[in-house]
């Protein structure tokens, strides 16, 4: 499997998960809508991030969940994360 579907792949669960959990908790729509843009941007950012020669950062559950609910800060946190581990 070509690594972009991985992506797309993982990030659509991830989503679908993430709008699955708030509505079990009663968020409005307009939340999980915010979420799941945030988990979009997030996803993208993380794959744009990966063709810079040097940063390997992989799309898990975690990286996932991080940059759905903080979005660009998660991403930057994962970011600084991923290079001390």
């Amino acid at each position: 499997m070509s690594e972009v579907l991985q992506y797309i792949l993982i990030g659509i669960a991830a989503v679908v998960v993430l709008a699955i959990v708030l509505k079990l908790f009663k968020f409005g729509f307009k939340t999980i809508i915010k979420f799941v843009i945030n988990a979009a941007i997030g996803i993208g950012a993380i794959f744009l991030l990966n063709l810079i020669p040097g940063v390997a950062i992989p799309v898990v559950w975690w990286t996932a969940l991080i940059t759905g609910i903080f979005g660009i800060p998660g991403v930057i946190v994962v970011l600084i994360i991923s290079f001390f581990l």
